[in-house]
């Protein structure tokens, strides 16, 4: 309410930024239709522990392969709250629905970012990814952190995924699909795991086609970013499933 220029840029205060990424950022949003841009986001103590070198890791995967797929479209889904600009006339419209947000008639305090960028879309505009406006920021560094932050991401990502669904058929199919997979996907690794171990506690035996088939989609995909990121520690990522 206090700015007074076109653009509002959102930094978390554990975030540095590349002493481009504002000039990148606004390039993108010279272009009336946009509504927010978001950077690409790295961890900046990424050599601190497994954990976050894991992280780092999924940091790109979320970036350049989903935020990157979804900017095709012109509809990244979540401008993440590290790095992200904002045009001060859309947010203006949108910031009454922005401040009483909700969740079963309760106050909600966790996804602001996810709920604005859908708010965003709702209200017309585009939102866009630039892979080379790079944001460091502080990632956790210990499991029991991590887990309650991807718990606040994922009630968030399921609750507003409802916030979107009437949205989704105007903005493409493909971006359908991804959201509906975003929301599938982690539910049935968990019931293909617990249902694994059921069948090891009551039958003693190994469900080796679940085990061999989560193992196989795992490899691939982090053969793919192995491949594109021309970097062989992706492979890696594939500690990151049992965690996911």
């Amino acid at each position: 309410r206090n700015s007074s220029g076109d653009l509002v840029l959102n930094v978390d205060s554990d975030t540095i930024l590349a002493p481009d990424v504002v000039t990148k950022l606004v390039l993108k949003m010279q272009h009336p239709e946009v509504g927010a841009a978001m950077g690409q986001l790295v961890a900046s103590n990424r050599n601190e522990t497994w954990l976050t070198e894991l992280i780092d890791m999924e940091y790109w995967l979320a970036c350049n392969e989903e935020r990157a797929a979804q900017a095709r479209f012109g509809a990244v889904m979540c401008c993440c709250g590290p790095c992200a600009m904002y045009r001060r006339s859309a947010l203006a419209m949108l910031l009454d629905q922005y401040e009483t947000q909700f969740f079963r008639g309760k106050p909600s305090d966790f996804g602001e970012d996810r709920r604005l960028t859908i708010l965003m879309l709702k209200a017309g505009f585009r939102t866009e990814y630039v892979p080379d406006a790079i944001a460091a920021t502080v990632v956790p560094d210990s499991l029991g952190p991590y887990l309650r932050q991807q718990l606040r991401w994922a009630r968030s990502t399921f609750r507003d995924t409802f916030l979107a669904l009437r949205l989704l058929p105007e903005l493409d199919g493909y971006r359908t699909l991804d959201v509906v997979g975003q929301n599938l996907g982690p539910l049935l690794l968990a019931v293909s795991s617990l249902a694994a171990l059921t069948q090891f506690v009551i039958a003693g035996s190994v469900a080796w086609w679940t085990v061999l088939t989560i193992a196989a989609m795992t490899m691939v995909r982090c053969s793919v970013a192995a491949f594109r990121a021309r970097d062989m520690r992706f492979l890696g990522f594939s500690l990151h499933t049992p965690i996911n």
